[in-house]
């Protein structure tokens, strides 16, 4: 694993688990990580906020541990410090109790009716109740707690994740306050970037308390935060010796009613270095696909077969299907005809809506890497209630039942290979939120897989520069500008 591939790791609560241990086992004592997580933690909070009035809230378990550790080093510091516990010092355990003996100050009990009076005239609150493996709802003093947080808006600072975030899936279990900072451990965990946790989390500090590098290729963790580090070394660079055909050829199949979808996407396809763009529609739409962009091949393609002689010519090497088709039978059988032609393909919006009766008809097609690009109501179509569990466990089972590469869009966009690897994407700027912005997206995977990415790289990547691109514009952004900013993205990589 390469340094960039394991600062981009995420690790679940089970792998960080794994993680402590695997520490231990090598002579890192678990009382010297928590000790280093509370001090991190503490210089963390101090490199924020100046000294003032601070309460720390400790749980009954190691998360509560770090809370002793950092009232401790702060009060050292000479921070007014308060500590109000969820449990009596004597009742705790292990490394949290080593910590919790060491505390010299006053220790309030943290229950509903002494609330009120723990909170007045405090100005910063560190959230150490519950960290990420929490099971259950917040319930009493816990949630209490949390909630008189809010209420009072008071800046927060997190121990691992706000109490009431789950540290897998992001959900919020019960209640959650949200933070300003949020210190984590070794690696980031998939609720920091998951919706709606990633919401409440703040800043994220991710603090060094002494675990070996070597605990990840033990654990072999499987997802990632998207970034260049993990597809950089694939992403394609123009050659001396390339010609329009080598960089690739692109087709996508448009509408004729609503044409601007495709067109978006073409354009994207060629900014993003497609050598060649087709659009293919039918004959009567393509007057305005030709008056829209002067670079796109135009080919009069209304039905299946004459998809099917389009596509005898094999350097058409990449598809892309769905913006703007309509959800019909033409579509469906549009999707069918690519399929056995086995090139690489791009499913977007109506493509896939139009199996949502029959979805193993799809499924069972796919013989080439192909890419699946559903928002949220389209991925509920095609695959119905798959998967209990939150949104990389939705697209990882979505992606093994498909053989297809599943790009789960959204702010917290999930992109899932059928052999269980996954990035979360937190680029993405919330002016996304704008229609054609998906075609857009769709027209740089396309790209990338006909310039040669697989398909889980391409789509990571597509995903990346189409964040990237958005938030070099700023403001304002509407689907067209996208493809404009991407070409200094791409010289930014490249360089």
């Amino acid at each position: 694993m390469t340094k960039g591939m394991s600062a981009c790791t995420l690790l679940t609560v089970a792998e960080m688990a794994e993680a402590d241990a695997f520490a231990v086992e090598h002579g890192v004592p678990g009382e010297r990580l928590m000790e280093h997580a509370g001090a991190g933690t503490a210089r963390a909070i101090q490199q924020r906020w100046t000294r003032r009035k601070t309460l720390v809230l400790c749980g009954p378990g190691n998360n509560g541990g770090d809370g002793w550790v950092i009232a401790r080093v702060l009060a050292e510091q000479g921070w007014p410090i308060r500590v109000a516990t969820l449990v009596d010092r004597a009742k705790l355990k292990g490394d949290a109790a080593l910590h919790a003996e060491r505390w010299t100050g006053e220790v309030s009990a943290l229950d509903a009716a002494s609330l009120p009076a723990l909170f007045d005239g405090q100005e910063l609150v560190v959230d150490a109740l519950f960290g990420a493996g929490l099971a259950r709802p917040l319930e009493g003093a816990a949630r209490a707690a949390v909630e008189e947080v809010a209420r009072r808006h008071l800046d927060c600072a997190a121990v691992d994740v706000p109490s009431g975030v789950d540290g897998d899936s992001g959900q919020v279990l019960g209640a959650a306050a949200p933070a300003k900072l949020t210190a984590t451990f070794f690696r980031r965990k998939p609720g920091h970037l998951l919706m709606p946790g990633r919401a409440l989390m703040g800043e994220v500090a991710v603090i060094d308390i002494g675990i070996p590098a070597a605990a990840l290729e033990a654990i072999g963790p499987r997802l990632y935060v998207n970034g260049p580090p993990l597809w950089h070394a694939s992403l394609p660079r123009p050659k001396l010796t390339d010609h329009k055909y080598t960089r690739g050829h692109v087709t996508v199949v448009g509408g004729g009613a609503m044409s601007g979808a495709a067109r978006m996407a073409g354009h994207a396809a060629r900014r993003a270095g497609a050598g060649l763009v087709t659009i293919a529609a039918p004959a009567d739409a393509l007057p305005v696909y030709a008056g829209s962009e002067p670079g796109f091949l135009l080919q009069p393609v209304a039905e299946a077969a004459s998809l099917r002689r389009l596509l005898e010519d094999k350097r058409r090497n990449a598809i892309l299907i769905g913006p703007g088709s309509g959800v019909n039978d033409t579509t469906r059988q549009m999707v069918l005809t690519a399929l056995a032609a086995a090139r690489n393909l791009v499913l977007d919006a109506d493509a896939l809506t139009a199996f949502a009766v029959e979805p193993d008809e799809l499924f069972a097609a796919i013989r080439a890497p192909t890419v699946f690009t559903p928002h949220q109501g389209e991925f509920t179509r095609l695959f119905g209630g798959i998967g209990s569990g939150g949104k990389i466990e939705r697209a990882r089972e979505a992606a093994a039942r498909s053989g297809a590469v599943v790009l789960l869009k959204g702010a917290d966009t999930v992109v899932a290979a059928p052999d269980g690897r996954a990035v979360i994407n937190d680029n993405a700027p919330p002016t996304l939120a704008t229609a054609g912005a998906g075609d857009v997206l769709a027209g740089f995977i396309v790209a990338l897989m006909a310039q040669g990415m697989d398909a889980f790289d391409a789509a990571a990547a597509g995903c990346w520069l189409h964040g990237a691109a958005a938030a070099r514009f700023g403001p304002g952004l509407i689907a067209e500008d996208i493809a404009e900013q991407l070409p200094r993205v791409l010289a930014g990589l490249h360089n």
